[in-house]
């Protein structure tokens, strides 16, 4: 009897096994709280669970910077922002760039680092984009921000020669760039807390392709109070004429991300 039983091999009741589903809803957005968002999406699919749990607020509260609310109020009116009331769908509108200032600035939410990144463009300038010929050149913009706490860098991107298209094909007109060569521009940051930037460079990236100018880097430590910034170029030695020159924005993003926006040229 001791040997029949011994020979038998009970069947294995695989239905007793746990499975993630079996994870209480509370428990797995605590865990999402602990994911980039791209992952929180990509675990959003595997169950009705962990797309409930994708869209507790406070998974999605703990991925918006602290001064998320002053920065909503930059970029939406009070109907829009009534209606994102899900941290979720407030989240999703911060992370795609959105225009401000009557179209002359952008900005968005970065999704790897949560802090901010921001985009004037050559309209915020009152000047035109394209500089043919001159003796005196000086451009420069400033605005104020609620920027989450970290290390931001700025850049100009500038571009030698005029781009069209002629046949579908995109052309570079280079007959105006001169004078770039002879005497560097002097890029220039400062900050309401008084930090400084300054650099000299040649223009010298090749004629039909945008380059990013890094002007420097600035520190922000209270997210709670707004910082300043006050960015120009100029070269103002008037013994020589320059020209042939595009202007089209200038970009603050995380510090982190300054090689991946040179890369990008």
């Amino acid at each position: 009897m001791g040997a029949n039983i011994s020979g038998v091999t009970p069947e294995f009741d695989r239905s007793s096994e746990p499975r993630l589903s079996d994870l209480p809803e509370n428990c797995v957005a605590l865990i999402m709280m602990r994911l980039d968002p791209p992952e929180i999406c990509r675990l959003a699919r595997l169950s009705r669970v962990f797309r409930r749990a994708s869209s507790a607020d406070f998974v999605w509260e703990s991925k918006l910077p602290p001064s998320y609310r002053a920065i909503a109020r930059k970029v939406f009116d009070e109907i829009t922002l009534r209606k994102l009331l899900i941290k979720k769908d407030l989240y999703a509108k911060l992370s795609r760039p959105n225009l401000f200032e009557g179209g002359t600035k952008e900005l968005w939410i970065d999704k790897n680092t949560g802090r901010l990144c921001v985009s004037v463009s050559s309209k915020a300038f009152h000047s035109v984009a394209y500089v043919q010929q001159i003796w005196w050149f000086e451009v420069g913009g400033e605005f104020e921000i609620q920027f989450p706490s970290g290390t931001y860098s700025l850049f100009f991107r500038i571009q030698l020669g005029k781009t069209s298209k002629r046949l579908g094909r995109r052309i570079c007109n280079s007959d105006h760039i001169h004078g770039w060569d002879i005497k560097p521009v002097r890029f220039q940051l400062a900050t309401s807390d008084n930090q400084q930037a300054v650099s000299l460079r040649y223009l010298n990236n090749n004629p039909g392709h945008w380059s990013h100018y890094h002007v420097g880097d600035f520190k922000v430590v209270n997210p709670d109070v707004s910082t300043g910034v006050k960015f120009s170029m100029t070269q103002i030695d008037c013994t020589h004429t320059k020209g042939g020159l595009c202007i089209d924005s200038v970009l603050i993003v995380p510090k982190e991300n300054a090689r991946k926006v040179v890369e990008s040229e």
